[in-house]
């Protein structure tokens, strides 16, 4: 038996009926034809968000804000964070989560003309295994025990074991005809399935992609090309307001500031940046061991009033690493956050329970070079505690964090495209898990591979909760809230809204679907 994930991504957490996939199928259908109607054609669409470090899709260390307009992938991240059919029209696990089949979508076209195939896929997916060494679809490749094309329009990956975040890492996985340029060392010249060309590059400086004109999509793209401005401005609040950009990333200060702009929308990516503080699980000292001390530091802490700082109106308070909204938010969970409001009372009380005297310990707190760490210091000295905040930039914090040498920290991390990328830096030999302290807790481990390897979703959010229900009874880290990278558009910019991610295109929206109200 297998389970059908067509309409299962449609509706988020049900795998619902053949009829429902229709229906969603339909409605899709509609409103691109909807669209389309209303939709000027031609025109230049410039863009500035993030830049591009490589012309070779499969080895970018970042670039997603770019690339994802002439290179595609087999399935997309939607609004919710489930995972929707790309260029594959639809796919299947088996029950025991260790057989993926993708049916693909019929006369794709390469930008070269030729028609994409499975044994093109199959070359892809081979090519990720064989080369590129680094990043999460690296290990995630390292569990798949065969890639088989049975038919053109047919691909099978056989797992070692069950690996439920596949489906959301295949989504970084681009798809590219094996006649590009560079192809058995390093690309360098892209030939995807997108509804733009790669076109022509100018590194750190701009991008220009011309229409595909037999793009998979009918009637999509609208404009005739896109230009990305690379230069990295720390800001595009000016050429935004002035008419150089239609769609480009601004930070906060900026986004309130164009709030009053009536040429001018503001709006959040789909996925946002949690905010926490964490402690030292490695090697935790006195009295930073004891639960309660931390229980007590995290009632000190008014997440409110945090979270206004550092992300303004667009600021989310819970305990949970993902927003409401997201497929694996629990409701009943944020509803309980105990610390959802501080109470100086419960903290002091619960310090005296502990014999601790504040008065006499200096934390050693470590933080990146941002002013949001310091709300969090001023609050926890009103306890009592001394504290000695550490600035540095972000090698520098790293390499103190690694030692082991401190008490508490305020951190950030950002949109990923899998949960699981968020649970497996908790993990006691996670990448990276400096930042979250550096847990070791086998039990926690236990839950995570679990929920790995549970193919169905429902199930598999449960066991992820059990994992971050110890989260929140130990203290590891604490969540104090959400926050969102932000992208602004000019009004003539129509049909567009912002994904998951940073990409500019994805299977149900982007700039695929962007068309200019003064385009003629």
């Amino acid at each position: 038996m297998t389970i059908d994930r067509l309409s299962f991504t449609r509706r988020g957490l049900l795998a619902g009926t053949a009829a429902t996939g229709l229906f969603a199928a339909n409605l899709t259908a509609f409103v691109r034809t909807a669209r389309a109607e209303e939709a000027s054609q031609g025109g230049v669409l410039r863009y500035a968000t993030l830049g591009l470090d490589t012309s070779d899709p499969h080895r970018h260390t970042g670039s997603i804000g770019v690339q994802q307009i002439y290179v595609e992938a087999l399935t997309s991240i939607g609004a919710d964070g489930g995972i929707e059919p790309f260029l594959a029209e639809r796919f299947t696990v088996s029950e025991d989560g260790k057989t993926y089949t993708f049916h693909l979508r019929k006369n794709v076209r390469f930008h070269n003309g030729d028609v994409m195939t499975g044994a093109d896929v199959a070359a892809n997916i081979e090519r990720v295994r064989s080369k590129v060494t680094g990043g999460w679809l690296a290990s995630a490749m390292k569990l798949v025990d065969k890639v088989e094309a049975p038919d053109e329009a047919t691909v099978v990956l056989s797992m070692q074991r069950s690996y439920a975040p596949l489906l959301a890492l295949m989504s970084e996985l681009w798809i590219l005809s094996p006649k590009s340029e560079g192809w058995d060392e390093t690309i360098k010249l892209p030939i995807g399935t997108g509804p733009f060309l790669f076109g022509t590059w100018q590194p750190n400086v701009k991008l220009a992609s011309p229409r595909h004109a037999a793009y998979w999509q009918p009637g999509l793209p609208h404009v005739d090309s896109i230009e990305f401005d690379l230069r990295g401005e720390p800001d595009n609040a000016l050429a935004l307001r002035a008419g150089d950009l239609h769609i480009g990333s601004v930070d906060r200060a900026s986004a309130e500031q164009l709030a009053s702009d009536p040429a001018i929308a503001v709006k959040p990516l789909k996925d946002s940046n949690w905010y926490f503080v964490s402690f030292n699980n490695r090697k935790p000292r006195a009295p930073f061991n004891d639960v309660r001390v931390r229980r007590a530091i995290a009632y000190a802490v008014d997440k409110a009033a945090f979270i206004r700082f550092a992300a303004g109106d667009y600021g989310i308070v819970t305990n949970q690493m993902v927003k409401p909204g997201n497929i694996y938010f629990d409701q009943a969970m944020h509803d309980a956050d105990i610390h959802a409001k501080p109470d100086l009372d419960k903290a002091k009380a619960l310090l005296k329970e502990a014999g601790v005297d504040p008065s006499t310990i200096t934390i050693e707190f470590v933080s990146w070079q941002e002013s949001y760490p310091q709300i969090v210091v001023q609050m926890v000295r009103k306890l009592g505690f001394k504290v000695n905040h550490v600035a540095l930039d972000d090698l520098g914090a790293q390499n103190r964090l690694a030692q082991y040498d401190w008490d508490m920290n305020c951190m950030a991390s950002g949109p990923r495209a899998d949960v699981f990328l968020r649970y497996v830096r908790l993990m006691s030999d996670g990448p990276n898990p400096v930042l979250w302290g550096g847990v070791q807790d086998p039990a926690f481990d236990k839950l995570v591979n679990a929920a790995v390897a549970e193919p169905e979703l429902a199930a598999r959010k449960g066991i992820y909760l059990a994992a971050w229900r110890r989260v929140l009874d130990n203290y590891y880290t604490v969540v104090l809230g959400h926050g969102f990278d932000l992208i602004a558009a000019r009004k003539e910019v129509k049909g567009y809204d912002t994904g998951f991610t940073w990409s500019p295109h994805w299977a149900s929206g982007g700039v695929a679907h962007a068309w200019l109200a003064s385009a003629s």
